[in-house]
């Protein structure tokens, strides 16, 4: 496998980052995860633009130039690694660099470590059929959510509590039973036929897959809110999901145990699922049980 670092097309296994790097001490960087079909970026824009809010927020030393040339490095390594036909995915991580162990930011014009790869992706389909089953986790995390860090701790604790008690995700919620999102996903619910979601505030990454179920839903006609609900609406909702760049949208047939409406896939969830998978340009979303 081909990959970016700093500047280089190198194999993978010749990919060395030094033990300074304040991605490794601190977890002091960003990432990016970017669908391809085809060898085509799926909302490129989108993901950049969120790329640079992010850096800029963390005072991260990646400037237009280098955002500008993002796109045409993960083609180059979509194509170096012969992933042009079917589904890919590529991923990037930009850190503050290397430099002696501070706190601080190191000195000014410390270059950042860039790092970009890329791989197949195989959609969970066989999951989207039968509808997943979600757990809920308390929502212990920072607050600037927004800042799709690589700080990523609590969001690993979730996921493999997900993974042994045998679900899909976890969501989490706050003290006060507001859900937010999942580990890896945006949480949506059908309340009383209204698509809802997290509003967009520092307690939730602003998902590129959620703005485009926002916008699916409103062109199929779907009332939509962005207005946060709890544990227990969810509970009782028509319909809940989760989507992600990875999973499309999700149908979620069990939380916690407890059957969502009738243990199937919501209609408006499908409709939602196979409005994506076209926007993507990806087959269509598998049949669902009930459908």
């Amino acid at each position: 496998m081909l990959v970016y670092l700093n500047g280089a097309f190198v194999p993978k296994a010749e990919a060395h980052l030094p033990v300074d790097d304040r991605g490794f001490l601190f977890g002091d960087g960003v990432y990016e995860v970017t669908r391809a079909v085809d060898g085509r970026l799926f909302e490129v824009e989108r993901h950049l633009e969120r790329l640079r809010n992010g850096a800029a927020a963390l005072a991260l030393p990646l400037t237009d130039a280098m955002v500008a040339e993002l796109p045409a490095i993960w083609e180059r390594l979509l194509a170096a690694n012969g992933l042009t036909a079917g589904e890919a995915m590529v991923y990037l991580q930009v850190t503050r660099g290397a430099a002696p162990r501070t706190h601080q930011f190191p000195p000014a014009g410390t270059p950042p470590t860039v790092f970009a790869s890329a791989s197949a992706l195989l959609p969970p389909d066989a999951v989207r059929a039968r509808g997943a089953a979600i757990i809920t986790q308390p929502d212990i995390r920072w607050a600037r959510c927004e800042i799709k860090s690589v700080n990523l701790l609590p969001n690993v604790l979730a996921k493999q509590a997900a993974a042994e008690a045998g679900a899909f995700e976890a969501v989490f919620v706050r003290e006060d039973g507001t859900v937010t999102e999942g580990a890896q996903t945006s949480a949506f619910a059908i309340i009383d036929g209204t698509l809802r979601t997290h509003p967009l505030t520092p307690r939730i990454l602003p998902s590129v897959t959620r703005a485009v179920v926002l916008e699916l839903a409103r062109e199929l006609g779907i009332p939509t809110s962005e207005e946060a609900f709890d544990r227990a609406a969810m509970l009782a909702a028509d319909e809940v999901f989760v989507a992600s760049t990875t999973a499309d949208v999700m149908p979620v047939v069990r939380v916690d145990g407890m059957a969502i409406g009738d243990g199937a896939p919501g209609p408006r969830t499908r409709a939602l699922a196979d409005a994506i998978a076209a926007r993507i340009g990806r087959a269509q979303a598998p049949a669902t049980a009930g459908a």
